[in-house]
């Protein structure tokens, strides 16, 4: 599947001449410097290329699909075997960690248990990963993981913990210890990504972390968001599935925006219009996946990577260069079908 008009993500060579990463954002002029940085324009470019990845992609699962254009292959390289096993070991953690008996409604204290873990056996796990050729790279990645599961002081999750993930990876491609070919890109959207969503489930559940930044009602979702970039993406160019089916659930596991659905049906109850007003104003007011992903990821880039109070706690610089350019031409342009509103918070909103 062609990558229409997207150039390639840049290599940076090992070893690694930056500092090592470290909070930068402290204001929100320290935003708009990050917007002006490689780092920005390589992380944009990189989620962009995720998407073009996966358009038209479905999800393995059983039985017959909604649409047929391209099923999911399930070979993978080693290096994304890899980070599963990565993955895998941390999900076994949360079994061998408990949550702890406390009356609180959010934040169980086995979180910071298992975050403690995460951060004695980074070192360990990152070594594993990606052997001697890369190791040199471990320092620049190890703030991305550390910070890809929640808070461990305010036991919350939100989406610059997801963010930080994304990063990971995009640390991970920059130095080519994973390739960015369609092929590698979809396995990350689609395996890596599905699987880091599974596990940020499984803690929200066991350790009951509070969402980061929640905007309530007039939030896309409690926790995440690029899933909905992904999945619009699959959904993108096809007409069979219509953006209102997302109304009537149960949904097939085919997609990611259908997966991040059925989650907020089994963690939240009432009408899907009162809890989820942002996702249901998509459903009845955007006419077609393509408008529906154009504008996710206008209202990304507004309301989560220029949200100062979500990107401070994002490690800048190192492979996420803080350095400057005096142009845009490696940052995707955003397609003229977006969507466009003063009011970020619910764009949806005004195309009654």
């Amino acid at each position: 599947m062609p990558q229409t008009g997207l150039p390639p993500l840049r290599q940076i060579e090992l070893p690694i001449l930056q500092d090592l990463p470290e909070l930068k954002i402290r204001t929100d002029q320290d935003v708009e410097v990050w917007k002006s940085t490689k780092g920005y324009a390589d992380y944009l470019l990189f989620l962009h290329r995720l998407s073009e990845a996966v358009v038209d992609c479905t999800l393995p699962l059983p039985g017959p699909q909604l649409y047929t254009p391209s099923l999911f292959d399930s070979s993978s390289s080693q290096e994304i075997d890899r980070i599963l096993a990565l993955l895998d070991t941390l999900s076994d953690w949360v079994d061998e960690i408990p949550p702890l008996q406390t009356p609180q409604r959010f934040g169980n204290l086995a979180f910071r248990t298992w975050g403690a873990r995460l951060e004695e056996r980074s070192d360990d796990l990152l070594s594993d990963l990606l052997g001697e050729k890369f190791a040199s790279a471990s320092p620049y990645l190890k703030p991305y993981l550390l910070t890809s599961f929640g808070s461990f002081l305010r036991m919350d999750y939100g989406t610059g913990h997801e963010s930080s993930f994304a990063i990971f990876l995009l640390c991970l491609t920059l130095i080519r210890f994973l390739q960015p070919d369609p092929d590698e890109e979809r396995h990350l959207v689609l395996s890596v990504f599905v699987r880091y969503l599974q596990l940020c489930w499984k803690l929200q559940d066991v350790y009951k972390l509070e969402p980061a930044g929640s905007h309530g009602v007039w939030g896309l979702d409690d926790y995440t968001f690029l899933g909905y970039i992904f999945g619009s993406g699959q959904l993108r160019d096809q007409t069979d599935i219509t953006v209102a089916s997302v109304l009537n659930p149960p949904l097939p596991q085919s997609n990611l925006y259908f997966m991040s659905i059925m989650r907020i049906h089994q963690v939240k109850h009432g009408p899907f219009y009162e809890h989820s007003s942002q996702l249901h104003s998509i459903a009845v007011g955007v006419p077609n996946w393509g408008k529906v992903h154009s504008g996710l990821f206008k209202m990304y880039e507004a309301e989560v990577l220029g949200k100062r109070v979500v990107v401070q706690h994002l490690p800048l610089g190192g492979l996420m260069e803080w350095n400057t350019h005096g142009d845009q031409r490696h940052a995707p342009a955003m397609s003229r079908d977006a969507f466009t509103t003063a009011d970020t918070r619910a764009p949806w909103a005004h195309r009654r």
